[in-house]
């Protein structure tokens, strides 16, 4: 079976056990009858303890089955998940009919929803054989911690664990077997490693100097490389740690994972309704600065341009000119300097207010960008940004904004350096509550010309 039938299963299976054992406590309570009135309390509220329930049940990795391995593992997670979830169903009844709502049928509900949902769960574990997604992992290290995690990663081979190789700092390692698993090269050789081998997960366990390892990942193609580390005691103290555990030694993540597609897509649902709103209320503005470029400055009023968009897709952005004709004719491409003489003078106050940004409302609409993320760039820029800025193509993960952390941090002659760390702080930590920051950040820069000078 695969891992997603698994977790639909498991879903469709305790959204079921968990009426059925209501149900049964409330057979039990009232001598195999369902009185009317107090049953009533339970069924307009069904929906809402299921949806309780199976939160509660994600939240204790319930639906993590490898975090999972073994019965009294699984009965101590259904109990911690199953007491929270009816602590949190008898603060929903008492504000919705708390007399009509017996506190003895919650009670007997309790002990008969962690048997069903943890007896079940107990018996697939025996019978059903998930088919997990194979992860290929490349472990740095040969010391004692980098063999008791590969011990590890062999015992977990049922979820899909290959271990394809070890890394050594010593060159004279390189063809030794540990644990039948070779050495396969040396720091140097990580990211050729992780082409010839597609791994999907770099493991850090030798005190190596992880900026050079990280930066050598950004560089190379393999940009969804998962990178882990066996942190440091200062790592710990210096912050939050995102961490998993392998046998009992933590892991610190230093690469993120994709952004959950609801979030996603949540975010291409309000770009469009959001650029078909500000189209409509921006319509008169957009007229009149049309008049003023039109009439100022002797060209076209739009300025059309090729950039580049997610995954290095090349796409036409558009903008309100807001500088002379044919700028770039003589001198060829270059990024926009402070005081640039080129900025026409009604140019320069649609840059300060960000007003030469609406027509990009329509890039917005058409999917090739979004109202927040990195700045997209000319494909000259990129192509010499990429070979002298380590990580560049990480921006390229996220469809470009039309406003960035960059944006209403720095300026339009920020440092192509200190965008990308802007860029990359919003890609490893973007939310929709970032993106409502950062928009209201936006209108604040719009409003009082701050940072486009």
């Amino acid at each position: 079976m695969s891992r997603s039938k698994w977790l639909v299963i498991s879903l469709i299976m305790d959204a079921i056990l968990v009426n059925v054992g209501i149900i049964l406590a409330f057979l039990l309570r009232f001598g195999g009858e369902l009185p009317p009135f107090n049953f009533r309390a339970y069924t307009n509220l069904a929906i809402f303890i299921t949806i309780i329930q199976i939160g509660t049940l994600h939240v204790y990795d319930l639906y993590n089955v490898e975090k999972v391995q073994g019965g009294w593992d699984i009965l101590y997670a259904v109990f911690k998940a199953v007491s929270l979830s009816m602590l949190l169903t008898v603060v929903l009844t008492f504000f919705y009919r708390f007399f009509s709502f017996p506190r003895t049928v919650l009670l007997l509900s309790w002990v008969l929803v962690i048997a069903l949902i943890s007896g079940w769960r107990v018996l697939a574990m025996k019978v059903i054989n998930i088919h997990w997604p194979i992860q290929r992992v490349l472990i740095v290290g040969t010391g004692e911690t980098g063999q008791k995690i590969l011990r590890e990663l062999k015992a977990r081979s049922k979820w899909g664990y290959r271990v394809v190789g070890l890394i050594d700092r010593n060159l004279a390692k390189v063809g030794r077997q540990f644990q039948g698993v070779s050495v396969v090269g040396t720091i140097r050789d990580i990211v050729p490693m992780v082409n010839k081998y597609r791994v999907d997960q770099v493991i850090v366990t030798s005190p190596i100097r992880q900026r050079e390892l990280i930066e050598d990942l950004a560089r190379s193609k393999e940009t969804h490389v998962r990178v882990e580390v066996v942190p440091e005691l200062y790592e710990i103290f210096v912050g939050k740690v995102d961490h998993t555990l392998v046998s009992d030694i933590p892991l610190m993540k230093l690469t993120k994972e994709p952004v959950p597609a609801w979030i996603s897509l949540a975010k291409r649902a309000t770009d469009i309704i959001l650029a078909f709103i500000l189209l409509i209320l921006a319509a008169p503005l957009m007229v009149l600065v049309a008049l003023l470029v039109k009439l100022t400055s002797p060209g076209p009023i739009f300025y059309v341009q090729e950039r580049v968009g997610e995954d290095e897709e090349l796409f036409k952005v558009y903008k309100f000119r807001t500088m002379i004709q044919e700028a770039e004719e003589e001198s060829g491409p270059i990024l926009a300097a402070e005081r640039d003489s080129r900025i026409t003078p009604v140019g320069r106050y649609l840059r300060r207010f960000r007003i030469d940004e609406l027509p990009q409302l329509f890039d917005i609409l058409k999917g090739d960008m979004s109202f927040v993320g990195p700045r997209p760039e000319r494909p000259h820029f990129v192509k010499e940004f990429k070979k002298k800025i380590p990580g560049y193509t990480e921006r390229f993960k996220v469809k470009p904004g039309v406003t960035g952390l960059a944006q209403i941090s720095g300026s339009y002659a920020t440092t192509p350096e200190n965008k990308l760390r802007y860029d990359l702080i919003y890609i490893y930590h973007q939310s929709l509550f970032l993106d409502i920051k950062i928009l209201l950040h936006t209108i604040k820069v719009v409003l009082t010309g701050r940072g486009a000078r």
